[in-house]
């Protein structure tokens, strides 16, 4: 699991971040966020997060002061600013950050920058970090255990006990916990129905998918939008 956090003094700007690492369901922890450069650093030096969404324009210390101050650091850094300005790109670049979003923050421009500075390394495990980009990639599709066997070079038996080990999931749980994560997001962002959201994240049999949502979620999906919608 990837250990983040987001820096920005714009309430709407973490909010979004937010939604879309929600929707987008990947292992991703949010473990703090902070509205100024100086809580930012504190909450950085603190928690030692793998990733970082920087704005650059907050109180006290700017983005790039932030930065600086953590050149020691492994913490990948994705800079955000409502500036279009190659200065600050090459500013941006020249202290490390791994890229540099423009606002407003659209999700695949965001899921791009993730992609690039974390680059599949969820896990340092090579084998369950493979495993995870397949089932992200592919999680609405028929997924084998020997097809992911093939792909990482290994046997079933190997990938099963690695992917184990290093998510507490066995392999086809990970892949119903994506797909009814998805679905949640389709209904509610997409206003998909429930049987447009099953075939969506794919889910054929109608009554599988209702198992799985109430094993994941805790209700019915009828029951989970109802309450949803109060």
């Amino acid at each position: 699991m990837v250990r983040a956090v987001i820096c920005d003094d714009e309430k709407a700007a973490l909010n979004i971040i937010k939604h879309f690492l929600k929707m987008d369901n990947l292992p991703i922890e949010i473990v703090g966020t902070a509205e100024n450069g100086t809580d930012a650093l504190k909450l950085i030096q603190k928690q030692k997060p793998d990733l970082v969404f920087m704005d650059i324009h907050m109180p006290f210390l700017n983005g790039f002061e932030v930065i600086e101050k953590l050149q020691d650091s492994k913490t990948k850094v994705i800079i955000i600013t409502a500036y279009d300005s190659f200065d600050y790109a090459r500013q941006a670049l020249r202290l490390g950050a791994c890229d540099i979003l423009a606002k407003p923050i659209e999700l695949s421009q965001l899921r791009q920058a993730i992609n690039r500075a974390i680059q599949w390394n969820f896990t340092n495990n090579e084998v369950t970090d493979t495993i995870l980009e397949y089932i992200y990639n592919h999680y609405n599709e028929q997924i084998k255990l020997e097809d992911l066997a093939k792909l990482t070079f290994c046997t079933e038996s190997h990938i099963s006990r690695e992917f184990k080990k290093h998510t507490g999931q066995t392999i086809i749980s990970y892949i119903h916990k994506v797909r009814i994560e998805k679905s949640v997001s389709l209904m509610e962002d997409k206003k998909l129905s429930i049987q447009d959201a099953a075939d969506a994240v794919g889910y054929q049999n109608l009554n599988h998918f209702y198992r799985y949502f109430k094993q994941y979620m805790g209700e019915t999906p009828a029951a989970y939008m109802k309450n949803k919608n109060k």
